[in-house]
């Protein structure tokens, strides 16, 4: 399986994103200080520019997400607002939404390893998408594991769930009651140039 190990801060610096949004709070990258004072992007620049930054944030690599374009493209409504809200329904961002995983790399390993279960079922696979009615919970043997324990007893920080989603803490999961709005994708993202690039 393919997977993206760039450095997180040193790449979320050059495409103008918080290390936070990808769930590292206190990484930061002092090199080259002055290397966002640069010439003038290209038309071309800045379109790539926002589809990197999507690809960055959510762990998907060129192939997975030109097929969720085609997707966004085949759907009513906006293209680019389709793309982001389709993403933003995969497993492992729903994992790291609910506060089951620090960042959603951890949360594409944990679905990876089979620790989450949706409507009951084991699913182990990070680009499930979700919809509305899934209740996803950690698996029943899972639940005495470290990391998921530390959360039970409330050791682990709690994270606040997007409103098309309800957490419940008894499960260890939440359920999807509302399919993502635009307005849910919480980093910078000028989704129409991801169109323009792709409609050359």
């Amino acid at each position: 399986m393919a997977k993206n190990m760039q450095p997180i801060a040193k790449r979320a610096r050059a495409l103008g994103l918080s290390p936070a949004v990808m769930g590292y709070s206190k990484k930061t990258s002092n090199r080259n200080p002055g290397g966002n004072m640069r010439r003038k992007k290209s038309e071309y620049s800045m379109q790539l520019t926002e589809k990197q930054k999507v690809k960055f944030v959510y762990g998907i690599l060129e192939k997975q997400f030109r097929a969720y374009y085609e997707k966004a493209e085949k759907a009513e409504g906006k293209t680019g607002e389709e793309l982001l809200t389709l993403i933003e329904r995969r497993l492992d961002n729903v994992v790291y939404r609910l506060g089951l995983a620090a960042t959603r790399r951890e949360a594409r390993q944990l679905v990876n390893h089979a620790h989450f279960t949706v409507n009951g079922k084991k699913v182990n696979i990070p680009s499930y998408l979700v919809k509305v009615g899934d209740v996803i919970a950690v698996k029943e043997k899972s639940r005495s594991t470290t990391r998921f324990k530390s959360i039970a007893d409330g050791e682990t920080a709690a994270v606040a769930a997007p409103k098309w989603l309800q957490k419940d803490a008894n499960l260890l999961g939440g359920k999807v009651i509302a399919l993502p709005q635009r307005d849910d994708i919480d980093f910078p993202v000028e989704e129409h140039l991801i169109v323009e690039l792709y409609s050359k």
